[in-house]
């Protein structure tokens, strides 16, 4: 499960665009979570990559079946995670059953939160990492029912994540979805990259509004990139596969960026 673990994370820096991850940590947690974590050991990565496997395809299930039946596009956004997390036979496997678990009539998921936030908890970057997992199935058919949506939050108060953050992370979703589908990585020649679409989607990639100044944009931007910054994740113990993968999600932060800046020269 040590590998496993590393090839979720690698993978959801892929599958999130840009600037998802760590846009909104100084808001993501009940206060009793901005502690420090130590480095885990080979034991921890085991275990952490156990708890976070089994709760994503258990929680995925839940998802699945809250608007009353799973449709064809929540099992092929499932079955596209399991692709792109490389996993075995038997472990796709267990995923299927885990999921089949969620999405029964009489399951209750709350000791999985539990049992999650207790391995997982003060690891802000799994639990972000779970729950736009989550939002990303929700959005699979198109549409975010309020069915979904009542289960969406049920589970972010159960992984400690506050009203606010939600709200915060499932936009900036939406937008960094909005801005990956744009074809904005093709270069700064692009000519979709002057739009006003495409600024847009560049100022919610990196989380500010249109009307912040060039050193609140700047800022921002710092920030970000510091999230991506190798010797920072190995020191959170970010296997070297997850840590290339962070660094290479980073050329997207600074397409956004070098958008806004030449919008603004």
């Amino acid at each position: 499960m040590g590998k496993l673990v590393g090839g979720i994370i690698g993978f959801v820096i892929g599958f999130i665009p840009g600037a998802i991850l760590g846009v909104i940590l100084g808001h993501l947690f009940d206060k009793g979570y901005a502690a420090n974590v130590r480095q885990p050991s080979q034991a921890d990565r085991d275990a952490i990559g156990k708890s976070f496997f089994e709760t994503t395809f258990t929680l995925l299930g839940y998802l699945a079946k809250a608007d009353g039946r799973v449709s064809e596009a929540e099992v092929a956004q499932t079955e596209q995670l399991m692709t792109q997390m490389g996993l075995t036979a038997e472990q796709r496997r267990e995923a299927i059953a885990l999921f089949k678990t969620g999405s029964a009539k009489d399951f209750d998921p709350n000791p999985t939160m539990a049992a999650f936030r207790a391995q997982c908890g003060r690891r802000h970057n799994l639990v972000q990492m779970l729950l736009s997992y989550l939002v990303n199935l929700a959005l699979a058919d198109g549409s975010f029912d309020a069915a979904e949506e009542k289960v969406l939050r049920e589970i972010a108060a159960g992984l400690g994540i506050n009203g606010f953050a939600f709200e915060q992370i499932l936009k900036m979703i939406k937008a960094q979805n909005a801005f990956a589908g744009g074809g904005y990585r093709q270069g700064a020649g692009g000519g979709n990259q002057s739009s006003p679409n495409a600024l847009a989607e560049a100022y919610a990639a990196l989380g500010v509004e249109s009307s912040a100044s060039d050193a609140e944009v700047k800022r921002a931007y710092r920030k970000l990139m510091s999230q991506y910054h190798p010797d920072k994740l190995a020191g959170q113990g970010l296997p070297e596969d997850a840590v290339k993968a962070a660094t290479e999600r980073s050329k997207e932060i600074q397409v956004a960026y070098d958008l806004i800046k030449k919008s603004r020269a």
